[in-house]
């Protein structure tokens, strides 16, 4: 209840506008995401088309070569006469007849005589790549075959007529290429290359195809690739019966398939690729997803923009509201500072506010501020004189100790009333050189008052003086040495000073050679310092310089406590140059 209060949603007005908002926010992003998907779709179909006519150009490339070795090697037959003379020897129909013929004709030739099987083998199998599976020479009533197997040996059959099922032409067995054997048309003969279809079309594995199929004009189909062989012989059907070289068609489970045919202009069959949307879609579905994730975060993004306009309107309105309440009670006090917006609601806000103030502000002008500030005058005197009386009483004992000849008396004195002056100064941020030299005072003071006994040195890099730091903080640490550490029955009581700069921080030692603290005393003292408690710990003047240094200086200032390996205390302050 109090969330709905606070929130805009209590405002008719603002409630109207979120609700258009989020309609409007949904609206563009389902857009945009359906809108981004189609282009999608479309490209990778675009792109499968490609892939379709780059497959059917390689094929038609294959037939083509395929043609032009079978143009070349005819070419061979018809101006080589040995050669010629053994097909003619291989159209006998036997072949004992066709060895016998050969035999016959061989022992009075100066070499021996060409065979048209091997020359088939060398200059026509080898150089098709394996294409060209079966070639057979035709009289008019039977036909002599010579067939490869998958490793280029042949074989022979002799005598087989020509209605033998052998010779039928079907795209799955592959495409027939017919020459005549002489050029005179009055001579029988004929020669026939059969190109294998399934050698040629498997190029068509090499590509990115969904299904592909290939169709001649009885009907006949050849599938590539081993897919669903009953769908995509039906969808092959339906593509070549649209009579279109692209578009969709939908199957029994209402998935629509795009295809995209070609037709052959060196045989009798039409190539068909087709692709099923909804696998395109599941191997594209870590990019739909990733597109909807960007979608629905962005439509999340500007609705949480809109609520946070809204809500930030709404907030300034109730102010409005709440501040010309307080205004009808009299009740001026000043309210907590505000983010004012660049709007109409942000300048009433801001006006009323400033009225408020003024407001305030001028009782406080007439009635409360003169009377504090009459009382602000009488301490102010007061604390005025103590220090000047303290100054001249100093400075009348200073001058008597050098009416008596007591110099060092005078020094100490004049040492006393300038540190005096430095404490009650109003700064409080001050250099470390200006702290050191109100340590060095103390110090003066201190060896003063135990001559022979006490000694000091301060040795601070020249880099360190000028960085800030709070006032009065050195001087502890040094106090606390004279209560806990020095003896006063020891000849050599010394306290030493050093600092320098390293690459990632300053450091500041302060090494004495007095008592050291007690091992389990030192613990209870680090722990309370890491800890920030001062509530149990008796070392009140060194928490209360971790706890001034901890305020001023952050999470850049560490500060460690050690007893010295023979005397002594070592304290260690480290200041970060991270700031």
């Amino acid at each position: 209840m109090k969330f709905w209060r606070s929130s805009f949603f209590h405002i008719k007005i603002y409630r109207n506008k979120f609700r258009a908002y989020l309609i409007f926010i949904l609206a563009i992003g389902l857009t945009l995401g359906t809108m981004t998907s189609a282009i999608l779709v479309n490209q990778w179909i675009g792109d499968a088309r490609i892939e379709a006519a780059n497959a059917f150009s390689r094929i038609e490339n294959n037939f083509q070569n395929d043609a032009d070795r079978i143009e070349a090697y005819m070419q061979r037959l018809y101006f080589n006469h040995d050669l010629m003379k053994d097909v003619r020897y291989f159209m006998s129909p036997s072949v004992e007849r066709y060895l016998t013929k050969r035999l016959e004709n061989s022992p009075y030739s100066s070499q021996s005589l060409l065979s048209f099987p091997e020359d088939i083998k060398t200059y026509l199998y080898s150089w098709a790549q394996g294409d060209i599976t079966q070639i057979s020479v035709h009289t008019k009533d039977y036909g002599n075959v010579i067939h490869f197997n998958s490793f280029g040996i042949p074989s022979f059959q002799f005598g087989v007529p020509n209605t033998d099922e052998i010779f039928d032409e079907s795209i799955q067995k592959g495409f027939v290429s017919r020459k005549k054997l002489n050029q005179s048309a009055t001579e029988a003969g004929e020669i026939r290359f059969q190109i294998s279809s399934k050698r040629i079309f498997s190029i068509a594995n090499n590509y990115q195809l969904g299904n592909a199929a290939v169709i001649n004009s009885t009907g006949e189909i050849f599938i590539i690739g081993s897919n669903n062989e009953s769908m995509t012989k039906e969808i092959t059907q339906q593509a070549v019966v649209n009579n279109k070289n692209h578009g969709f068609i939908v199957n029994k489970g209402y998935i629509p398939i795009f295809f995209v045919t070609f037709s052959s202009t060196k045989y009798n069959y039409q190539f068909v690729s087709t692709v099923d949307l909804a696998a395109l879609i599941r191997q594209h579905s870590t990019v739909l997803l990733n597109i909807f994730v960007i979608v629905f975060t962005a439509m999340i993004c500007v609705l949480l923009l809109v609520v946070y306009n809204l809500r930030d309107d709404s907030r300034f309105l109730h102010r409005i509201i709440q501040s010309i309440k307080r205004a009808k009670t009299a009740d001026f006090t000043p309210n907590k500072p505000a983010r004012y917006r660049m709007n109409e609601y942000g300048m009433i806000a801001r006006e009323v506010d400033d009225m408020i103030h003024q407001l305030d502000k001028y009782i406080r002008n007439e009635y409360l501020l003169k009377l504090k500030q009459q009382e602000a005058e009488m301490k102010a005197l007061q604390h005025q004189i103590n220090p000047h009386f303290l100054y001249n009483t100093l400075e009348v004992i200073r001058s008597t100790a050098l009416v008596h000849q007591n110099e060092p008396t005078a020094d100490a004195i004049a040492t006393l009333g300038a540190l005096y002056r430095e404490i009650v100064k109003k700064e409080n941020i001050i250099s470390i050189g200006s702290e050191l030299e109100l340590l060095r005072k103390y110090l003066q003071i201190m060896e003063f008052k135990y001559p022979e006994h006490f000694f000091y040195q301060i040795d601070v890099e020249e880099s360190i003086l000028a960085l800030p730091t709070v006032k009065f903080w050195m001087q502890p640490l040094a106090e606390n040495f004279f209560v806990h550490g020095f003896n006063i029955n020891k000849e050599f009581n010394l306290f030493i000073v050093s600092g320098w700069e390293d690459e990632d921080y300053y450091r500041l030692d302060f090494i004495d050679n007095g008592v050291r603290i007690d091992e389990e005393r030192l613990t209870v003292i680090r722990r309370i310092l890491s800890s920030n408690n001062d509530h149990t710990t008796t070392s009140i003047g060194l928490y209360n310089v971790y706890a001034r240094l901890q305020f001023f200086y952050q999470e850049n200032f560490s500060i460690s406590i050690e007893n010295n390996d023979e005397a002594g205390v070592k304290i260690s302050v480290q200041i970060s140059k991270k700031r």
